[in-house]
């Protein structure tokens, strides 16, 4: 055991490490433009914006039902185009024809999440396409950011989420420390996605798959989808992993890519190789025209809750029924049971201790002791699958720890092949 100098998380990262299951929406006018890409050379109307039954209540309620417990909608993506009134802007839903210019996508957003218990997020591109002083006036860019982020901070109550996307400020500098000040003073307990002064990071990739090991702490984040460049931290931090993806082949609403949405095995697939990593998963949906989730993706969202309540709703044993001996955990049971997945939680309120255990049973009919598993990382969640086997019992053994190990959360399930 080493006697380290540990980083310890905020209240609030050991919290979002809780949520694990977000919704993310793409949202805007560029949902009324088919085919439009990011940085798209095509200019873009106002006028085209006008989601006649716009329903936030139908995106959240969806949500919760899938067990999810965080949503992040786009503010102002690449395009500049800002769903909220925005006085700094002529390029928002002011201009639009809905609700004769007096909509307010964020307010009706803020509002549903309320309602429904869900954590309110909202995405903001530091990159903006529409203002065209953003590569010629530096200071007037950085006023406009702060200028938009107060709104979007100050008009809605408590937002949980600020999620910035790097794409698009490859080689720009903002003013980070006025920017960040500002954030900090107008809701202090906000975390922030990637940039500035982040409380947690992207995992790399948008795919969904956090790598082995996925520590928490790190001295880099991965700047954007345009570059393999990292940004160094200058010291090493607590930045827990999130694992944004698609629910089909765009961000955004479009009438061609319904061929591929992502099955429910897929989607199995991910929650394992993201929450299952110790990751936090944001799985993306584009309301569609009318300004509703496609009826497609919320019945394969709500089939994948199901599958993921399945799995891990009802575990045959947890942690109460464990004894602790020394640095083992040890489940034991005269009524043998069908095992098939071991679900681990790190205690990491006094950092990150474990660095590597190890998952033996005791076999049904010989009750011997039999190594089936050996890993190096449990963080805030690990999910471990084995070949179904019958036990009478099960040891989970941390083998090496910086300082004493503790867990949070210790289950054990049979799910079988379900459907």
């Amino acid at each position: 055991m080493n006697l380290v100098e540990k980083l310890t998380p905020t209240t609030r990262q050991l919290a979002f490490q809780d949520w694990e299951f977000g919704l993310f929406l793409h949202f805007g006018l560029r949902t009324f433009y088919e085919g439009y890409v990011d940085f798209d050379e095509r200019r873009m109307q106002p006028v085209a914006f006008n989601p006649v039954l716009l329903d936030c209540e139908q995106w959240i309620r969806t949500a919760k039902e899938a067990g999810m417990n965080y949503a992040v909608l786009t503010a102002k993506h690449h395009d500049g185009f800002s769903n909220w009134p925005s006085r700094y802007s002529q390029f928002s839903v002011a201009a639009s024809p809905w609700k004769d210019g007096k909509g307010d996508v964020i307010r009706e957003f803020v509002d549903a999440c309320r309602k429904y218990g869900v954590k309110p997020g909202l995405y903001y591109s530091p990159y903006d396409g529409s203002a065209d002083f953003y590569t010629q006036n530096a200071k007037a860019y950085d006023d406009y950011f702060v200028n938009q982020i107060t709104e979007l901070l100050t008009q809605y109550g408590e937002i949980d989420i600020l999620w910035f996307d790097g794409c698009g400020s490859e080689g720009h500098s903002y003013d980070w420390n006025r920017i960040i000040g500002e954030i900090r003073r107008m809701q202090p307990d906000i975390l922030i996605f990637n940039m500035g002064d982040p409380d947690f990071r992207w995992v790399g990739n948008e795919d969904g798959i956090a790598p082995v090991p996925c520590w928490n702490e790190v001295d880099s984040t991965e700047f954007s989808i345009l570059t393999e460049k990292k940004e160094q931290l200058g010291d090493r931090l607590w930045l827990p992993a999130e694992c944004d993806v698609q629910m089909r082949g765009n961000w955004f609403y479009s009438d061609n890519d319904e061929h591929t949405l992502k099955s429910v095995e897929e989607l199995m697939g991910i929650y394992y190789h993201s929450v299952g990593r110790g990751a936090n998963l944001l799985l993306n949906i584009g309301p569609d025209r009318n300004g509703l989730l496609p009826e497609k993706d919320v019945e394969r969202l709500l089939e994948f809750g199901s599958e993921i309540r399945r799995h891990w709703g009802s575990p045959f044993a947890t942690l109460a029924q464990c004894e602790r001996r020394g640095n083992c955990w040890v489940y034991e049971t005269e009524c043998a049971q069908l095992l098939d997945q071991i679900v681990i939680q790190e205690d990491l309120s006094a950092g990150e201790n474990v660095r590597s255990f190890k998952i033996s049973v005791i076999t049904q009919k010989t009750r011997r002791s039999v190594t089936i598993y050996e890993g190096q990382h449990i963080g805030h969640k690990a999910i471990i699958r084995v070949p179904t086997i019958r036990i009478r019992g099960i040891i989970v053994e941390i083998t090496e720890s910086d300082q004493e190990a503790v867990l949070q959360g210790l289950s054990f399930h049979h799910a079988g092949e379900g459907k």
